[in-house]
This record gives C-alpha cells, sequence and structure tokens, in this order.
C-alpha cells in the first residue's frame, strides 16, 4: 500500500491507475496506509522535543500530537461526507462511494507524509509547505479514477482540493484555540 502512495506522489496517472486496478476496499487502505501514518504523525511531533526541550513541554507536544492527529481524521470524515453530498452519483454505489474514500484517503497521505517531513525536519518556514500545492494535481489526476462526467470533472477537483487543502489548517486553528482557552 505504502507502494501506491509513492506511484501517486511520483506519476499520478500511473498510481491512479494502479490503485483502480488494485480495487482495495477502503477498510484495507485506512487500516494500512492512513492509520499507519496518523500514527507515524503522531510520534513525529515528539521529534522536536529533542532539538528544543526548553519550549516543547511534554504537555505541548501531546497537545500538539492530538491536533495534528484530530485534523487529518477529521479532515478524511468531513471531506467524504460533504463531497458525497455535494455528488450524490457516490452515494450510487458501493464501489463509486470506496472509490471517492480512496481518492480522499490517498490525497491526505500525502499531505500527511508532507506534515511529518515538516516535524522530523524542525523548520518555522520551511519549503516543504510549498509541496501542498501538488495535491491538487494529485487530485486532477484522481478525478479520472473516479469516473466522473467532463462537465464536472474539474469543478469536483477544485472543490475537492479546496476541502482538503483548508479544513486541515482550518481544524487545527480552531483546536489551537479551544486548548488555549
Amino acid at each position: 500500500m505504502l507502494r501506491n502512495i509513492l506511484v501517486v506522489i511520483i506519476n499520478p496517472k500511473v498510481g491512479w491507475q494502479y490503485i483502480d486496478d488494485s480495487a482495495n476496499s477502503t477498510q484495507r487502505v485506512l487500516s494500512s496506509v492512513f492509520f499507519p501514518l496518523l500514527a507515524i504523525l503522531a510520534v513525529a511531533c515528539f521529534v522536536p522535543m529533542i532539538y528544543d526541550s526548553a519550549t516543547n513541554t511534554l504537555s505541548s507536544t501531546l497537545m500538539e500530537a492530538i491536533v495534528a492527529f484530530s485534523k487529518f481524521m477529521l479532515t478524511y470524515f468531513l471531506c467524504s461526507y460533504l463531497l458525497s453530498g455535494f455528488y450524490p452519483q457516490f452515494n450510487r454505489s458501493h464501489i463509486a462511494l470506496a472509490k471517492l474514500n480512496n481518492y480522499i484517503i490517498y490525497n491526505l497521505s500525502y499531505m500527511i507524509i508532507l506534515t511529518i517531513l515538516i516535524k522530523i525536519l524542525n523548520g518555522e518556514f520551511s519549503p516543504l509547505y510549498f509541496l501542498f500545492f501538488y495535491m491538487p494535481y494529485m487530485a486532477y489526476r484522481g478525478s479520472e479514477f473516479l469516473c466522473l462526467e467532463k462537465g464536472k470533472k474539474m469543478k469536483f477537483v477544485i472543490i475537492s482540493s479546496l476541502l482538503m487543502l483548508a479544513m486541515p489548517f482550518l481544524i487545527e486553528l480552531i483546536l489551537n484555540s479551544l486548548i488555549k482557552k
């Protein structure tokens, strides 16, 4: 499964075709890709304690790990709910809904990998943040995998990309503001 993510990142067109041919269930992709990456992300949040133990206390780092885990978990569920609501053709069959969920999982997995690298490299301003803008290209290539109609494809890519890019950051802002109160 990790190979699928790497192929999608390196060559999205071939990667999405490979994912479509493998026809893995959403539960399998969640358990073998998404949840392990979230666990690695939570552990990666503790790495800055090695570099700067004075400002990164255990309690603040634990809260940061919970927020990092939660923002991607909530983004997955909210994107799945909203996109299947905006596009009812995904609710017509179990296979179409599974493809939509896998599409969301693989795109978010790319973002999780970037976040892990940012946490490990411990940079306030990292050029890795610009790589988040590669995700819409991956999403565009994945829209062929979803078998959308020609007229709806670009609108779907824009909506799904905006949701997947903005939601983690908005959820993080909300959770951090709730923690500071």
